[in-house]
């Protein structure tokens, strides 16, 4: 409220600031001009400061990203993939040919042994399967009499044969 009246006018009960003359709610109201011009050049050498900051900031991320190998030659990601994909399908390769050669091994093995024990092998190294007539294979000579008809099973074929 503006007013030289020593009373109290209502609006000044509500008002945030009180001016006792006219001169002085010019002043409140208009600011000062040199204290004006004073902050803007402060702000103005603040926003320079960080704008070259952040200028100097992006500058030296984007030299960092300009020195990376794959930015400067982008093919070197491919080329050690590659290399890794090679080392990797040759081990896998000795690998395969390591199992299946120790598989051959032990198949060549089984059959050694299967051949070993069967029945066929040893009549191949001389003996013979002596059956009676009711097919009975003999084990002893006591089992036999006489005049009995046996069957002789040989790896190279059948003899009919009569105890005497």
């Amino acid at each position: 409220a503006i007013g030289h009246e020593p009373d109290t006018p209502l609006v000044d009960l509500a008002a945030d600031v009180r001016a006792a003359t006219p001169t002085d709610a010019a002043k409140r109201v208009v600011p000062d001009v040199h204290e004006e011009v004073r902050l803007l050049g402060h702000q103005r050498d603040r926003l320079r400061s960080t704008a070259s900051a952040r200028l100097a900031t992006e500058q030296q991320w984007l030299a960092g990203i300009r020195g990376r190998p794959v930015l400067t030659d982008p093919g070197v990601l491919v080329r050690d993939r590659a290399a890794q994909v090679i080392t990797l399908r040759d081990q896998v390769r000795r690998h395969a040919a390591a199992r299946l050669d120790g598989a051959a091994t032990d198949l060549d093995h089984a059959r050694a042994r299967v051949a070993a024990l069967s029945p066929a092998a040893t009549l191949a190294r001389g003996y013979a399967v002596v059956q009676t007539a009711s097919g009975t294979v003999v084990r002893d000579a006591e089992q036999t009499g006489s005049g009995d008809q046996l069957a002789v099973r040989l790896a190279g074929g059948r003899l009919d044969v009569t105890v005497d």
